[in-house]
């Protein structure tokens, strides 16, 4: 097996310290590197520990320096951070889909695809990418996704499908998985455009991968597909996650400036409460406008606001299925 010459390692403070002490006081020449804290080289290596706390060693003395300096002066032990090469796959060519905005009454719903190869997940891992679900500040969502696009460039798509739209399809498939399925179709389609011989695409589980499949047109059916629960982990579909998380997030914010109110994230009472003055102000049929009307939210806000879903028309019949189950075995109990 050949040797890596690539290596990205997450340190702790202390370890930081540590190994900012032996770059400095070993045989090492200093170089300048963008956004570290010190970068040396020594003949076939180069390691950058930036001031993100992630060490990259690159060079065909890599793995030398990793196994009898790193590990055993830092890490204190072998195959920490080791993910290059107990998981090679990981940063092997692939792309990532991943969607934001399923739960959320307001708003769209986007689905993202994100390519990955060695070079992207070392810039990747430097900008501290994971799961979008994991960064609980929408200023650093909003950051991370906008520098991933920079980044990427051709090298992801976006769907989006705005609350009228998604209202539409909803009508039509009556299944909140079938739609996924369709999108996550079309955003793995769309990449292909740009890197046609890209092997495997990840995705979290969120029904019959069939469904993609059969979703899928000539240019993807030779695609392989891989399902996975937490697929997030996987740093293209992390990458994904948040790109389509900043997408949906300044949707929203477009969408709250058009019709000038308030739109929260989520489907709790709060967002019931702003629901029902929105649609005290504008009328019923702003929700096809503004939300995923087959949520059971959509009935409890117009009874709140002396109407029902009568007043939205044909595309505001389709109700969850789960909701119709419920309110049927309620019927006849």
């Amino acid at each position: 097996m050949a040797a890596k010459n690539s290596f990205s390692f997450k340190l702790n403070p202390e370890q930081q310290d540590i190994l900012d002490d032996i770059l400095r006081n070993g045989n090492y020449r200093p170089i300048r590197v963008e956004h570290t804290r010190i970068a040396v080289e020594i003949p076939k290596c180069k390691i950058s520990l930036y001031k993100s706390g992630t060490c990259l060693v690159q060079g065909k003395g890599a793995e030398e320096f990793v196994t009898f300096t790193l590990e055993p002066l830092v890490l204190m032990g072998a195959s920490l951070g080791y993910e290059d090469v107990l998981n090679p796959e990981a940063t092997a060519p692939h792309m990532g889909v991943d969607e934001s905005g399923k739960g959320d009454f307001f708003g769209p719903i986007v689905i993202a695809s994100a390519y990955i190869d060695p070079k992207l997940a070392e810039a990747m891992r430097e900008m501290d990418v994971k799961d979008s679900k994991q960064i609980t500040s929408d200023k650093k969502a909003l950051r991370i996704g906008s520098e991933l696009r920079n980044l990427l460039g051709n090298r992801h798509s976006v769907v989006k499908i705005g609350p009228a739209a998604y209202n539409r399809l909803y009508m039509k498939m009556r299944s909140v998985n079938t739609l996924l399925a369709w999108a996550h179709a079309r955003a793995i389609e769309n990449l292909l455009e740009t890197i046609p011989d890209c092997p495997r695409a990840i995705s979290d589980q969120f029904g019959s991968k069939q469904q993609v499949e059969r979703a899928l047109m000539k240019k993807g059916q030779k695609i392989e597909l891989v399902q996975r629960h937490k697929a997030e982990s996987d740093l293209a579909v992390a990458a994904a996650s948040i790109i389509a998380r900043e997408i949906f997030l300044r949707s929203l914010k477009q969408q709250e400036e058009f019709h000038k109110v308030t739109m929260p994230k989520g489907a709790s009472a709060g967002v019931r409460e702003w629901a029902v003055e929105l649609v005290k102000k504008k009328g019923p049929a702003i929700l096809l406008e503004t939300a995923k009307c087959h949520f059971k939210t959509t009935d409890q806000v117009l009874k709140a606001a002396g109407s029902s879903r009568a007043a939205l028309g044909p595309e505001g019949q389709a109700v969850s299925k789960a909701y119709t189950y419920k309110k049927k075995k309620k019927k006849a109990e």
